[in-house]
């Protein structure tokens, strides 16, 4: 009976100090193979983007602190031009589409934009429901990072940087 309970004691244990490490480490997973249909009608999904560093944007239009992030993001993409990395920004289910249009006109973001209709995406990142949210995906297609709110965009660059 001793021996049961050390034994128990000792797998709780390991489970504790794996769960610690995820969280203070973080662990690679591959990325969900969303699929989207820009705002011209292109239909593309992740894995079409395997290869580069993909950062998913989850955003609306109606979040201030979405809108305070785009141009930091339109600012990212355009210092990383040239180099194998691209910026998907998916815009709620609850966004309307008129909104996301004339916002993508007024503002011409440089990056794939997209309307996650059905919010399928969202659900397969994780049940995304806060906005800004963002991934950050290798070129191998795995989520190497999870960003709850504008991102530190230098440490990002250089986070990407290192992934190139």
């Amino acid at each position: 009976m001793l021996l049961r309970q050390r034994l128990i004691w000792i797998l709780l244990g390991l489970a504790a100090a794996a769960a610690i490490g995820y969280l203070l480490l973080g662990t690679q997973r591959a990325a969900p193979n969303i699929a989207w249909t820009d705002l011209q009608g292109k239909r593309q999904d992740l894995a079409a983007l395997k290869g580069n560093v993909v950062l998913i944007n989850f955003w609306a239009t109606t979040c201030t602190s979405c809108i305070a992030e785009m141009p930091k993001l339109v600012k990212l993409q355009e210092s990383l031009h040239g180099k194998p990395y691209k910026t998907v920004a998916l815009a709620m289910s609850y966004d309307a589409p008129a909104q996301i249009r004339h916002y993508v006109a007024q503002t011409g973001l440089p990056f794939i934009v997209a309307h996650d209709r059905d919010g399928k995406a969202a659900a397969a990142f994780d049940n995304v429901a806060l906005t800004p949210t963002s991934f950050l995906i290798d070129t191998q297609g795995n989520v190497v990072q999870r960003y709850l709110g504008e991102p530190d965009m230098q440490a990002l660059e250089q986070t990407i940087l290192g992934l190139l």
